[in-house]
């Protein structure tokens, strides 16, 4: 079934013009993209640094965090769309693609409940 799980057209459309207009696309290597999204995710996971887990289930709605949250998902999401689009990949194949991969490895009767990696769970 081919159906759309993610649509990033028009935020792929955004930042190209974004780059464009700031003549950035000489920066905008698959390297230096995935250096600055490993960045930000490293800003995203600062945020939640010794947090309790009920409190990091509270961060983007606690007044002290929730800023925060929304502005480093933001500048994840970004940098991962536009590495997509550098490297040509089509977002929603790939997550697509990696579902099926999981359900796979994953399946219901033997994951359900647990979090033990794929190669260790009991197969049928």
């Amino acid at each position: 079934m081919n159906r759309t799980l993610i649509d990033v057209d028009g935020a792929t459309q955004a930042l190209r013009q974004f780059a464009h207009e700031r003549d950035w696309q000489q920066f905008h290597s698959p390297k230096n993209l995935a250096m600055a999204l490993s960045g930000e995710v490293g800003e995203l996971t600062e945020i939640f640094q010794w947090m309790t887990e009920a409190d990091s289930h509270a961060a983007a709605s606690a007044p002290s965090t929730a800023q925060a949250v929304r502005d480093e998902l933001a500048d994840v999401a970004l940098y991962l769309i536009r590495l997509a689009d550098v490297l040509g990949v089509d977002l929603n194949a790939a997550i697509t693609d990696k579902l099926a991969a999981n359900a796979a490895r994953y399946p219901v009767e033997a994951a359900r409940g647990v979090s033990t990696k794929y190669d260790r769970l009991p197969r049928s």
